[in-house]
C-alpha cells in the first residue's frame, strides 16, 4: 500500500473510529483501525473501518492511491502518530508488512496486525433507506436515551424506542422509573421500521452524527441491523429483538394537581437541594393551591435541610409528594420552553412534565415510596 493523503480528514476519521475501539484484550485486532486502500473504486479514496463486534464503522476519504492495499494497526498508537504531525500531507505505506507514516522532517513505523483477523463489516444494505433529518435524528435520541435503563437485563428498557412513520418520527426510552418521550413532525421521507437500539451504540451514533456534515442521512434496518449513512460515513449497530412497552397506557389521563413555574426556577431549586438531601437525593414538593404555596424540601443529616418556596400558577388538590431529585433534573435540558408544565396524579401516582406551549416532549416519572 502507497497512498499520499492530507492528514486533517485522515485524523477527524480516525478520532471518530476510535469511540468504537472495542477493549476486549482477548481479541487485539478489536483495538485496531482497518485501513483499506484495496477496495476503494477508481484509487481516488481509502476507507477506514472499526468494529466493537456489536457496532461498526466505515469512513470514505478521499486520497491518492498509487498502490492499493490493506493493513491494521492500533488505533490509539495511529492517532497520536497522526496528531504529532505538523505537516498538511503525509504519506502511508506498507513495509515488511508494518505501517510507515512518513511526512515532512518525519518517518514512524508501526507495527501491523494481520489484517485478516479483522472482523469483516456487515455489507450495506440492498434498499436505499429513509432519508430523515441528520439534526432532528440526533434531537430526538439526544431528547430520550438518559431515561433508558444502563442495564440489559431487561433489553427492550436498556434500549432507545424510534418509530420511523412519514408523519414523523418518535423516539423513547424508559428504565420503568421514568419515561421520556420525544415526538419531531415531518422529518421522514417514508414509513419505516420500528427499531430498538441498545443504549450503549446510542451514544456512539449520536457522537458520529454531531460529526457528519450532511443534513440528510439514509438510515435503514436488515437483517437485525441498523445502518446509518451520510457523507461518507456508515455506522452500523445491531438492534435488540423485543417489544418495547405499551408506555401510552400508563400515561394518566387527567391531573388532580397542577403547577406551572420558570425551568430556571425549578432547575436551581434541584441543584441546590441535591447538597442537602445527602446520599439518598430524596426532594419533597409541597403544593397547596389555595394557598398559593409550591415549595420544596430536602435534608440529611450531615448537611442539613433546605425549604425553598418557588412563584407557580397552580390548580387542583394539595399534595405532598416525593422524588429523586435526578429523576426530575435530568429532563430539564430537554425541554426548550422557559416555562414548566407539572401534571400530578394523585399520591403514589406518576407525574407528567412538558414545556409550556410544546407537544413534541414529555416525561413521566414516578414518586417515591416515602
Amino acid at each position: 500500500m502507497n497512498i499520499k493523503i492530507q492528514k486533517t480528514p485522515i485524523l477527524n476519521a480516525i478520532l471518530l473510529a476510535e469511540k468504537l475501539i472495542g477493549k476486549k484484550e482477548s481479541l487485539p485486532v478489536l483495538s485496531c483501525i482497518l485501513i483499506d486502500a484495496q477496495s476503494a473504486p477508481g484509487g481516488k479514496s481509502l476507507v477506514i473501518r472499526a468494529t466493537n463486534l456489536e457496532a461498526g464503522i466505515e469512513i470514505t476519504i478521499p486520497c491518492d492511491v498509487s498502490e492499493k492495499g490493506t493493513i491494521a494497526v492500533p488505533a490509539s498508537i495511529f492517532s497520536q502518530t497522526l496528531r504529532s504531525i505538523g505537516a498538511d500531507m503525509i504519506t502511508l505505506r506498507t513495509e515488511e508488512g508494518n505501517l510507515i507514516v512518513e511526512s515532512k522532517g518525519t518517518k514512524t513505523l508501526i507495527k501491523a496486525i494481520p489484517h485478516e483477523e479483522f472482523p469483516i463489516l456487515t455489507a450495506e444494505s440492498k434498499g436505499k433507506g429513509i432519508a430523515i433529518s441528520r439534526e432532528k435524528f440526533l434531537r430526538g435520541l439526544q431528547a430520550v436515551s438518559y431515561a433508558a435503563s444502563t442495564s440489559m437485563i431487561r433489553p427492550e428498557l436498556g434500549s432507545v424506542y424510534v418509530s420511523l412513520k412519514r408523519e414523523g418520527l418518535v423516539c423513547v426510552a424508559t428504565d420503568s422509573f421514568r419515561l421520556a418521550e420525544k415526538k419531531i413532525v415531518g422529518v421522514v421521507s417514508e414509513d419505516g421500521n420500528d427499531i430498538l437500539i441498545p443504549l450503549k451504540h446510542v451514544g456512539e451514533l449520536s457522537h458520529t452524527l454531531e460529526r457528519i456534515a450532511e443534513e440528510s442521512i439514509q438510515l435503514g434496518v436488515d437483517d437485525a441491523q441498523l445502518s446509518v449513512m451520510g457523507d461518507g460515513v456508515r455506522f452500523i449497530s445491531r438492534v435488540v429483538d423485543a417489544n418495547f412497552p405499551d408506555y401510552k397506557t400508563i400515561i394518566p389521563k387527567s391531573a388532580s394537581t397542577d403547577a406551572t413555574l420558570l425551568k430556571a426556577d425549578l432547575a436551581e431549586m434541584l441543584r441546590k437541594a441535591r447538597v442537602f438531601a445527602g446520599a439518598e437525593q430524596h426532594v419533597g414538593l409541597h403544593i397547596y393551591p389555595e394557598k398559593k404555596i409550591f415549595s420544596a424540601t430536602a435534608r440529611s443529616a450531615e448537611v442539613g435541610e433546605m425549604s425553598d418556596t418557588l412563584d407557580a400558577a397552580l390548580s387542583g388538590e394539595d399534595l405532598d409528594i416525593n422524588f429523586h431529585i435526578g429523576y426530575l433534573a435530568e429532563c430539564l435540558p430537554s425541554i426548550p420552553s422557559d416555562s414548566v408544565a407539572l401534571s400530578f396524579a394523585g399520591p403514589g401516582r406518576p407525574l407528567v412534565i412538558r414545556g409550556v406551549g410544546d407537544a413534541s416532549f414529555m416525561y413521566l416519572v414516578m414518586p417515591l415510596n416515602k
